[in-house]
C-alpha cells in the first residue's frame, strides 16, 4: 500500500504530514511512500531528502492521490483536495470532527475512510501517537516567546549597577500539555509563575516544574472526564473561579490561558473588565483563541490593545515551528501506522480502541458513536450477530 503526502494548501500552513526520518520507517512497514514536489520545504525537508529515504517524488497532488491508498495531511482536506479523494481512500489527519460536521458529512458522501488524529484517545500506550499534545507543546512554547516579545518588561530577576531588577509574573489558565510547557518555558526564562487548573489532581505536576499552584476550593463532582480533559464546571464554581482569576491576573504581567473543552465553545475565564483592571503594558496571550478564547475580548488572528493590555489570539502556532511541529506530527502518524501495518497492509482492527477511537466515516456511514451523537444522529445498529 502506498501512504500520500500532498503539500498542504491551508493557508498559511508550513507544517508537513510527514518527515523523510518518518517515510524512511514506513518504507520499513513495508508501505510506499509518494510525496508531492516541495510538499516538505516550507518545514525544512527538500525533495531530495525524500528521495534519498526511497520516498517517491511526484510533480502534482493529483498523482499523489492518484498512486495512493491512504492520505497523511496535517489539516483537513479543501474543496481542491476532495476532488481527488477516492472511495475506499484512507484519510489520516486532524479534523476536529465534534464541531465540524459539514467536513464529516462530505467525507462520508465521498466514500472516505477518514482517521481523525485529534480524537486520538488519551492512554498509556497512544501518547506515541498523540498529536493534540504534540501541538499543544509547541503552541505553550511558542505562546510564552510571543507574549516576552510583547512585554515592556524582562523576564528574569537581574542585580545590575542601576539596582535590582525584579522578575515579571506570568499566570498561566489551565496546566494541560500547553499549559505545562508554557510554565516550564516562563520558568527557564526567569519569571515568578502561578497556575491554575480546574482539577486538583495537577498541582504536584505544575509544583515540580516550579510554580505555584492556586486553586478554587474543589467541588464535589470530578473536573476531569474520561479521556483526562478538564470537564465544564457548576455555575457557583465559575463564579469562584472568576474572583480567582479577576485577583490574580491584576497582578500578572503575563497571562498565558490554554483552557479548552473538547467539543465545546473555551469557557471564559478572564472577563472584560478583570482585562480593564490589569497593569498597562500587561500581555494576554489568548492560546484557547481557535477555540473561541479564554479572554472576552479576544479575536483570533489579531493584536488587540484595550486599557494598555495586549490580548493575543494566534492562530496556528505549530505552524511557526514548522521543523520540529512536523517531525513530531511525523512520528505520531508513524507510531499510529506502525500499530496498523501487517506485512505492507494498513488494517483497522475494529477491537483496538485507539481505531474505534478515530475512524469517524467509513463505507459511506459516520460511524464515530460520540460525533454522531454530537451531530444528532441515532446510534448505529450492530449487523445481526455481532455486540450492539
Amino acid at each position: 500500500m502506498n501512504i500520500g503526502i500532498p503539500k498542504s494548501t491551508a493557508d498559511e500552513e508550513l507544517r508537513v504530514a510527514v518527515v523523510p526520518e518518518t517515510a524512511q520507517r514506513m518504507k520499513k512497514l513495508g508501505l510506499g511512500v509518494v510525496v508531492e514536489s516541495g510538499a516538505g520545504v516550507a518545514a525544512g525537508f527538500s525533495d531530495d531528502a525524500y528521495s534519498q529515504v526511497g520516498a517517491t517524488v511526484v510533480s502534482s497532488a493529483g498523482d499523489v492521490f492518484g498512486q495512493a491508498d491512504a492520505i497523511a495531511m496535517v489539516h483537513a482536506p479543501t474543496d481542491k483536495s476532495f476532488e481527488s479523494l477516492r472511495e475506499s481512500q484512507m484519510l489520516f489527519t486532524v479534523l476536529k470532527p465534534l464541531t465540524e460536521h459539514d467536513l464529516v458529512k462530505r467525507l462520508a458522501e465521498a466514500g472516505v475512510t477518514a482517521l481523525a488524529m485529534d480524537l486520538m484517545p488519551r492512554i498509556s500506550r497512544a501518547q506515541k501517537m498523540d498529536v493534540l499534545s504534540s501541538m499543544s507543546t509547541i503552541s505553550g512554547y511558542k505562546g510564552v516567546l510571543l507574549a516576552a516579545s510583547e512585554l515592556t518588561k524582562m523576564f528574569p530577576m537581574m542585580m545590575t549597577a542601576a539596582g535590582t531588577i525584579t522578575p515579571a509574573k506570568v499566570l498561566v489558565l489551565g496546566a494541560g500539555v500547553a499549559g505545562l510547557q508554557a510554565i516550564a518555558t516562563a520558568k527557564r526564562l526567569g519569571a515568578v509563575v502561578e497556575a491554575f487548573d480546574v482539577r486538583p489532581a495537577v498541582k504536584e505536576q505544575v509544583e515540580s516544574l516550579g510554580a505555584r499552584f492556586v486553586e478554587v476550593a474543589a467541588e464535589d463532582t470530578d473536573a476531569e472526564d474520561a479521556g483526562g480533559y478538564a470537564k465544564e464546571m457548576s455555575e457557583d464554581y465559575k463564579r469562584k473561579q472568576g474572583e480567582l482569576v479577576n485577583k490574580h491576573a491584576k497582578e500578572s504581567d503575563i497571562v498565558i490561558s490554554t483552557a479548552l473543552i473538547p467539543g465545546r465553545k473555551a469557557p471564559i475565564l478572564i472577563s472584560a473588565e478583570t482585562v480593564r483592571g490589569m497593569k498597562p503594558g500587561a500581555v494576554i496571550m489568548d492560546l484557547a483563541a481557535e477555540g473561541g478564547g479564554n479572554c472576552e475580548l479576544t479575536r483570533l488572528g489579531e493584536r488587540v490593545v484595550e486599557n494598555g493590555v495586549v490580548i493575543l489570539g494566534p492562530n496556528n502556532l505549530p505552524s511557526t515551528v514548522p521543523f520540529h511541529a512536523s517531525q513530531m506530527y511525523s512520528r505520531n502518524i508513524g507510531a499510529f501506522l506502525q500499530d496498523l501495518t501487517k506485512e505492507g497492509t494498513i488494517t483497522l482492527n475494529p477491537e483496538d480502541e485507539c481505531v474505534t477511537g478515530t475512524v469517524i466515516t467509513q463505507g459511506r456511514e459516520i460511524v464515530h458513536a460520540r460525533v454522531r451523537e454530537m451531530m444528532g444522529l441515532p446510534p448505529l445498529v450492530a449487523a445481526e450477530g455481532s455486540p450492539a
